[in-house]
């Protein structure tokens, strides 16, 4: 498979991992922050490379990144840190077969020339490995200081997207490109509707990413994102927390649960049935070391799902 949104769909599902690659949402974790004295809600990113070339190796199909330019402490959150294009651009040096994803760019306060080059560079370099999840925003505090404006932000979205499918060349005056050109159109995923009708979500996204729920929740999603977009991919994430017991019961909680391996096996298979195409993974509030959590799903769940997974 040569685009990122094919292999993305290889054997009709795929599992992959959501950064920070940190477990700071557990008690130990707030311990070692306060210690640390970092902010609340950031992440411990001295592992990260390590733990990326990991997922790389074992063979789960994307990392996912996400984007907040400016740290909010109502919020809470400070998500993953470094910069979204320039941190993917390093992911992409350190791994090789690891998909990478924008969970997502904010694109009404960023400068839309200056976007399309770093997304056609990520592109490039990584060797097609490029999946741009893009957004409006929730963050109002945000567009003052870039200076856009928030309630316009649906509009400039729009703009944007049709920017980044032609390479700006309706608006750039002749002669003039950005380069990198693309290779092979940027994969467009959108997180939410982008303040924006279903009807055109389907017709201008190549995908989606939905916001975590329950296998019903997104059986009802599925259906209503099939109406308006067919067979595009539909992706989603899940906050886990993977018990030691194999056999441990599914507690759910808001955006995932606990349980144990079986429990989790139980719950993709479910999220398959309801027609989701890719699980991400998010292991902030996870109680087990990352890569001994890692290890386990690349043992015992991934040959579930991927067709030639390694192991």
């Amino acid at each position: 498979m040569n685009t990122a949104l094919e292999r993305l769909a290889t054997g009709g599902f795929s599992i992959g991992i959501e950064a920070p690659l940190d477990n700071d949402w557990t008690h130990h974790g707030e311990q070692a922050r306060q210690l640390a004295g970092r902010l609340p809600g950031e992440p411990d990113i001295r592992r990260h490379a390590e733990l990326a070339q990991l997922a790389d190796r074992l063979g789960f199909r994307a990392l996912w990144v996400r984007d907040v330019p400016m740290y909010d402490p109502s919020f809470g959150d400070a998500a993953q840190v470094f910069e979204v294009f320039s941190y993917l651009g390093y992911l992409a040096g350190i791994t090789s077969d690891i998909l990478l994803g924008t969970a997502a760019v904010v694109l009404p306060i960023r400068e839309p020339l200056l976007t399309l080059k770093s997304a056609t560079t990520l592109q490039r370099l990584s060797g097609n490995r490029l999946l741009l999840g893009v957004a409006s925003g929730d963050r109002p505090v945000e567009y003052p200081l870039f200076g856009r404006d928030f309630a316009g932000r649906g509009n400039s979205f729009r703009e944007q997207v049709a920017l980044l499918r032609d390479g700006a060349q309706s608006i750039l005056p002749g002669g003039l490109h950005v380069l990198p050109r693309m290779d092979a159109g940027l994969p467009l995923l959108v997180a939410g509707l982008a303040q924006q009708s279903p009807d055109w979500v389907g017709m201008h996204m190549d995908g989606t990413l939905a916001y975590p729920g329950t296998p019903e929740d997104h059986a009802r999603r599925v259906a209503a994102w099939r109406t308006v977009a067919g067979a595009k991919p539909y992706a989603t994430f899940i906050h886990l927390d993977l018990a030691e017991r194999p056999d441990e019961p599914l507690l759910r909680w808001r955006f995932g649960f606990r349980g144990g391996r079986d429990a989790l096996v139980a719950e993709l298979q479910a999220l398959r049935a309801a027609g989701v195409d890719h699980v991400g993974l998010h292991f902030r509030r996870n109680r087990r070391p990352l890569d001994e959590t890692f290890h386990e799903i690349a043992e015992h769940v991934l040959p579930i799902f991927h067709s030639g997974g390694k192991k």
